[in-house]
Order: C-alpha cells, then structure tokens, then sequence
C-alpha cells in the first residue's frame, strides 16, 4: 500500500523521544517538494495548540551574492560550494546540545525575492521538540556536508516525476523575477548540475517520499 501523508505524520511524531529534540531532514533535487512537505509537516503537527515543530530551512545558509561575485561562483548559485556548510552544521549541532536550554536559538532565512539569506529570521525555542530542516545537500558526503547527516534523527527523500519536477522549478524562477527563457537555461544550466548531486545521495536516505505521499502547496 503507498505511503500517504497521514503516515508521514505518524513517522514523525514517533521520532521524538522523551526529555530531548528531534532533528527530521527532508531532502530531494530541487522543485521536488521539500519545503512544500516541511510547511505542511509543521501546520498540522502544530495544528491549533502550543506549537512544538520548528522549521528551519537550508536555504538560510546561501553564500550573499556578494560573496559569491568574489569567489567567482554567481552563475552557478545553489551548487554545494554556494552555502556555508559548516554554520548549518554547526547550527544543526546547536539545536540538537541546547535542547534543554531556555534560550532561543536563532536561525537564518532566505528572502526569495532578494534572493539573499537574512540572518536571525528564525527563532526556535526551548519549546520545539522537532525541528524538520529541509535543502539539497543533506546527504553529501563531501566537505562540511559530511558533518550534517550525523545531527539529523532521519533524512527522508522526496521522489517526485522528472517532468513535474522540472516544470516546478521554472515556474518557481518565473514567480520570482526570471523571464521563461532565462528561468529555462537557468534550470537547465545550474539546477538540473545540482539535481544529479541530490539524485545520487537518494539511497542514503531513510524513507524516499514518493508523489502519492507529498501534498499539495500551501495556498
């Protein structure tokens, strides 16, 4: 029988052992779904009570563009060497030792129509019990990636169709500012390079997410 979203709920709440947090992962080539599964994930774990789920997105950790111009590596943002691996690793690894402290950790986000991270746009407090965290690179096993997969509890994979996928991601660069021809040389440039890296990490994960399990965007 396949795997539906209700079971994703179940699995998830089933992570959290008693008196400390759990770390939930969700990786997957881009346009596949993951920060799609993570909002949905927290909305309904959360529902109308106190919430216990966080949701600290990857994304927080891109390299400023003005960075990147000084590396030589704009063209190709996204690429595993355009992020700050080791602070999301670190951060990984703070969220999981402070469990027990009252303070609030702070993680950046990602600002999608500047397309720069911002620094300490998300709290996560002493009250989260679950974190799910979402990005491409999870399961690398190169460089500081290396040191990401050993904070996470589990890693799921989100498999979606090749042709939606792809046709997601275009529209995605479309919603954000890229005209259709430059949104389809972009992805077939620069996301479809990456895509290969995150397809061959997918045995690595502990549960593949497969598209009769993802739902939906949030409207």
């Amino acid at each position: 029988m396949p795997l539906t979203f209700d079971d994703l709920l179940l699995r998830a709440r089933t992570l959290v052992p008693q008196g400390r947090r759990a770390l939930l992962g969700i990786t997957g080539s881009p346009g596949a779904g993951k920060t799609t599964l993570a909002e949905h994930l927290v909305q309904e774990l959360n529902g109308a009570g106190e919430p216990w789920v966080a949701h600290v997105p990857m994304d927080g950790f891109h390299l400023a563009d003005v960075e990147l111009d000084r590396l030589g590596r704009r063209d190709r943002k996204g690429a595993p060497d355009t992020f700050d691996a080791a602070g999301y690793a670190a951060l990984l690894r703070r969220l999981r030792e402070d469990a027990q402290s009252e303070e609030i950790v702070y993680a950046p986000g990602f600002e999608r129509v500047l397309e720069q991270p911002v620094a300490g746009a998300i709290p996560v407090p002493s009250t989260a019990r679950l974190v799910v965290t979402e990005g491409n690179y999870l399961l690398l096993e190169t460089g500081a990636w290396a040191r990401v997969r050993p904070q996470l509890d589990e890693v799921w994979f989100c498999d979606l169709d090749e042709e939606e996928r792809v046709r997601r991601l275009v529209a995605r660069h479309e919603r954000f500012g890229k005209g259709h021809e430059e949104a389809v040389a972009w992805v077939l440039r620069t996301d479809q390079r990456n895509a290969g890296l995150v397809a061959a990490t997918r045995e690595r994960a502990d549960l593949v997410v497969r598209e009769t399990a993802l739902p939906a965007p949030l409207g």
